[in-house]
């Protein structure tokens, strides 16, 4: 039996290009599977049923590597499963070197798939991480070089240390404070406390 496996990680994300890929190779709606929901680990609904009707000799079909998942291990240990466990083939369309179906006693097809896989598995992970680790050192050196990181400083009105001294010396409630100087309640306790 041939299945066919769409993932994308939200819910307003369209599955359209996938779907016509899984089309494509002659698959019906009644055998893709279709997650909408992050990649970080297998605990998705759609993929669990596709799962657990996996027999040997079926064959999962999915887009790309990282619609299966995010990450290295996970993948690794999740392609050992369906091909080794339950021994049902997998094929990645965009990458035709993952595909571990294999003609009567030829194993090249199994072994070339499994080192690939290794290799994408860790590329893609290895990238995640420079990724991180880019961000990470590109906000150090702007907050470094004096770029303010986040939401731009808040300009408080020139009457602000007034009316928060009323505020204090309770003339005044917050509520009445904030209308004073055009600012939400919240904002003006938040600064308020600044002044104390």
């Amino acid at each position: 039996m041939k299945y066919g496996y769409v993932r994308v990680s939200t819910q307003t994300q369209n599955i359209a290009r996938q779907m016509e890929e899984m089309y494509k190779l002659g698959l019906t709606d009644d055998v893709i599977f279709v997650d909408k929901q992050s990649g970080k680990d297998f605990v998705r609904t759609s993929y669990k049923i596709l799962k657990s009707k996996l027999k040997q000799g079926d064959l999962v079909i999915i887009k790309s590597i990282d619609r299966l998942g995010r990450n290295y291990d996970m993948i690794i240990n999740e392609w050992q499963d369906i091909t080794k466990v339950i021994d049902a083939d997998i094929f990645v369309i965009d990458f035709p070197l993952l595909d571990t179906r294999v003609e009567g006693k030829n194993l090249v097809g199994k072994f070339i798939s499994d080192i690939v896989l290794q290799i994408l598995s860790f590329v893609a992970q290895n990238e995640r991480e420079n990724i991180r680790q880019r961000q990470a050192e590109g906000i150090r050196i702007a907050k470094a070089n004096g770029v303010h990181m986040g939401r731009p400083k808040y300009n408080l009105p020139d009457n602000f240390e007034e009316v928060v001294r009323r505020f204090h010396n309770k003339e005044i409630t917050n509520v009445d404070a904030a209308k004073l100087l055009n600012m939400t309640r919240g904002t003006f306790l938040k600064y308020s406390k600044m002044y104390k």
